[in-house]
Formats: structure tokens, C-alpha cells, sequence
């Protein structure tokens, strides 16, 4: 059992930090979000209808991927603690049952008097961006904590 550490605080953090996480993404997971989720778009859910799109198959729902960004910034950078304000989001290239999808992300900016933080989005499967954007978080610093 793994045991989560404490996030960053604001003052802690400076721009190029990065961090990232790799997952891959199994059927199972595909199924499961739907059933979260409530989304049972048959381009998901029904291979031999998707393998009649352009995909040839399968894709996963652009969420889940972009819900492994969010482990990274919830667990990694800026971590435990704080608080997502803002994503924006371009799915670039589908993902498949049993691709390997890593996450990462990057601060690129810090607004001290807000205690925001500025974060390039990412993710990629055999080196093909599939998924790119922003994300804003609120970071608690040591003397304001949420």
C-alpha cells in the first residue's frame, strides 16, 4: 500500500518543475468510466461498430485520459492540498485499449497574489501527443491555507 505525500506549498514551487505519471489504459477502465460517467458512446463501447469509423476500433473517452492529468497534479505536482480551478483540453490523437498513456505536467507561470499556478498539460502514447492544454490550480501556501 502506497501512502500519499504532502503536496507542495506555493512558495515551494518554481517554474519548469515538472512531473508525470504513466498508466495504461485497459477495457476495463474504458467500462468502468462509462459506467462512471454514463457515457456509452459505441465508439467506446462496441468494437465491431467502432471498427467501422476511422479509428478501426476502440478509442477511449477523451476524459480518461485527461483524468490521468489529473492524478499527476493531485498526487505529484503541486500534489496533495490544493485546489483545480481550470483546465483547458485538445484531444489530439485517440487512444486505444492497451496503450500506455503518460501524463505530464509543467509549470510554466506563478501568480503570487493569487497563489495560482500556471501548468502545462500533456499526455502521450508512443510519442504521440494525444492529448495537450492547461491547467490552473490554487496552491495553499504556509501562511494561507485553503
Amino acid at each position: 500500500m502506497s501512502t500519499v505525500s504532502e503536496g507542495f506549498y506555493f512558495e515551494d514551487l518554481t517554474v519548469g518543475m515538472s512531473a508525470s505519471i504513466e498508466r495504461t489504459i485497459t477495457t476495463d477502465d474504458i467500462e468502468m468510466f462509462a459506467t462512471a460517467v454514463g457515457d456509452f458512446n459505441p465508439i467506446h463501447m462496441n468494437e465491431e461498430w467502432a471498427r467501422q469509423t476511422r479509428f478501426g476500433g476502440r478509442i477511449a473517452h477523451g476524459m480518461l485520459t485527461a483524468g490521468i492529468v489529473s492524478s499527476v497534479l493531485g498526487t505529484r505536482l503541486p500534489g496533495p492540498g490544493n485546489v483545480y480551478i481550470k483546465q483547458t483540453l485538445e484531444f489530439r490523437a485517440p487512444v486505444t485499449p492497451r496503450s500506455a498513456v503518460k501524463a505530464q505536467v509543467c509549470i510554466t507561470r506563478l501568480e503570487p497574489e493569487r497563489n495560482r499556478v500556471y501548468l502545462d498539460t500533456t499526455c502521450t502514447c508512443c510519442g504521440t501527443i494525444v492529448l495537450s492544454g492547461e491547467a490552473v490550480l490554487f496552491v495553499q501556501s504556509r501562511q494561507r491555507r485553503l
